[in-house]
């Protein structure tokens, strides 16, 4: 019997500034990902890719142990070839659900955050760390390798740093992970939920429409050539004009600028 779950709450300041707040909730058990816990997970992130009043999504875990210490061992100690493939996939749909949410997915990082924790961070677009918070992919000291969107790591921190992360298996502080390039925001345990919303508040000062443009275009560029990634861009840059957004606000800032020389 276990009460892990996946929690739901929004927040909104105002009707363009709503914000679902997704956490994982197990802390007893550091918040590891049991299937159940997975699926429910995937079901949530599924569900919220359709709303589209939503401006952001906060990803946490319960307590201030653990975001998501890894993938439940009791349940992979049972595994075999076929079921292997059936329990890490759904660790990778929970991180292409995460990776198809139009809008911006801020990851809030505190205690451990291992194997699938590091993977589910990765799947987010923006990272917010607590000082004391514990990265690492351990995977290979229990046998196995680490994948699914481990494969997202080399973008983030270059392939000598994945090198060292994957095929050691040692844990890192936030510190490191920042010079790495992993984490976007390192801060005191206290002002970690300041530090997001100050992300947050930023990101409202972009344009809803262009910030979605952009996570697409972003996610397009981490699969085409350069020069594909150039023309899809072209794409995307007229397309923003489908939607009055760009003229908009291109007025509000003219306006704005008018009003500063005055």
């Amino acid at each position: 019997m276990t009460d892990a779950r996946i929690l739901l709450r929004y927040e909104a300041e105002a009707a363009d500034r709503r914000v679902a707040h997704v956490v994982i909730d197990n802390p007893a058990r550091l918040n590891t990902l049991t299937p159940p816990l997975l699926r429910e997970l995937a079901a949530t992130l599924w569900k919220l890719a359709g709303d589209e009043t939503l401006r952001a999504v906060v990803l946490a875990g319960t307590g201030e142990k653990a975001f998501i210490g890894g993938a439940d061992i009791d349940v992979m100690a049972t595994l075999d070839r076929a079921s292997a493939a059936g329990f890490i996939s759904l660790i990778h749909e929970a991180c292409q659900a995460i990776r198809a949410l139009p809008v911006p997915v801020v990851a809030r990082l505190q205690g451990f955050v291992l194997g699938a924790g590091m993977e589910i961070a990765a799947a987010c677009d923006l990272r917010v760390a607590a000082e004391t918070a514990r990265f690492g992919m351990p995977e290979v000291k229990l046998g196995i390798p680490s994948v699914v969107e481990a494969a997202l790591l080399p973008g983030l921190i270059g392939w000598g740093r994945t090198r060292e992360l994957l095929l050691l298996g040692e844990v890192h502080d936030a510190a490191t992970l920042a010079q790495w390039g992993f984490l976007n925001r390192v801060v005191p345990l206290a002002a970690l939920d300041g530090a997001v919303e100050d992300l947050l508040q930023s990101l409202f000062t972009a344009g809803p429409d262009a910030v979605k443009r952009q996570k697409r275009l972003i996610a397009a560029w981490e699969e085409l050539p350069t020069g594909a990634a150039i023309e899809a861009g072209i794409d995307a840059f007229a397309a923003a004009w489908d939607s009055d957004e760009p003229a908009r606000m291109m007025r509000e800032f003219q306006a704005k600028r008018r009003n500063q020389q005055k």
